[in-house]
């Protein structure tokens, strides 16, 4: 009886996961805790437990407690996203997947983000923009993750739990290509003035849950930063595309 309970309490707590209400690496509450908010006993809770840390969902430290694993390790170092990592054409391909996927969230998180949703995210635009005006004093790699991470930030809003999945399954290559961007547009005052235009306008139309504008807003942005690559790369007749390796990143 306790095994039929504790599926359904691993299946809840996956569905828990699967809607980013458990994030990566978050502790889960204690066993009581559980049992009290999901509407199941002790000992069915810790046998559902269980079976999650057997499927590699959730990890136990001694002495610390339950974390939910870190799901796309596996999946960001497989020979195929290292082959990927390694070609010149990637960042012009991995920008049209970008435009894409945060095309689409940008329109869901203006129709669907709720109000802790846009806290995080002014948040996270407000380090990026401290980023910004810091230039000089931010190393390369601290800027391309404060980029990102308002970009993440903008998904999580969607509360489309595949397409987040997806998104951070990404990380090392979406980071890449905003690398790229960092180094080779940032010091370009023109390029850099547009850049944070564009987050401006991203930011705000999300925030005023206006979607057709905010899905627009993700485009301009991702297609200004490949055509600004490709107007450097032409007048200057090198692979900027080399500088999108992060070997030295984890």
């Amino acid at each position: 009886m306790v095994g039929a309970v504790a599926d359904r309490v691993a299946a809840r707590i996956e569905q828990l996961i699967a809607d980013g209400v458990f994030a990566v690496g978050q502790s889960l509450p204690a066993e009581r805790e559980l049992s009290a908010s999901l509407g199941f006993s002790r000992p069915a809770v810790r046998e559902g437990l269980r079976l999650l840390r057997g499927r590699g969902l959730l990890r136990t430290e001694h002495g610390r407690g339950t974390f939910v694993a870190n799901l796309h390790e596996s999946a960001a170092t497989t020979p195929l996203l290292q082959l990927f990592a390694s070609q010149p054409r990637t960042l012009y391909d991995l920008l049209e997947v970008r435009a894409l996927l945060e095309g689409e969230s940008a329109r869901l998180a203006a129709i669907r983000g709720t109000d802790a949703d846009f806290v995080l995210m002014a948040r996270r635009y407000e380090e990026l923009r401290q980023a910004e005006s810091a230039r000089t004093q931010l190393d390369v790699d601290t800027h391309a993750r404060l980029d990102h991470a308002f970009h993440l930030s903008i998904c999580e809003a969607s509360h489309n739990p595949v397409l987040l999945h997806t998104l951070r399954s990404l990380t090392d290559l979406l980071l890449s290509s905003v690398f790229a961007a960092v180094v080779n547009l940032y010091h370009r005052t023109p390029y850099k003035e547009l850049i944070d235009t564009q987050h401006a306008r991203l930011y705000q139309a999300v925030l005023s849950r206006k979607p057709d504008l905010a899905q627009r807003a993700a485009l301009d942005h991702l297609h200004g930063i490949r055509d600004a690559l490709r107007e450097i790369e032409q007048d200057e007749q090198r692979l900027i595309r080399s500088m999108m390796r992060l070997e030295s990143r984890s």
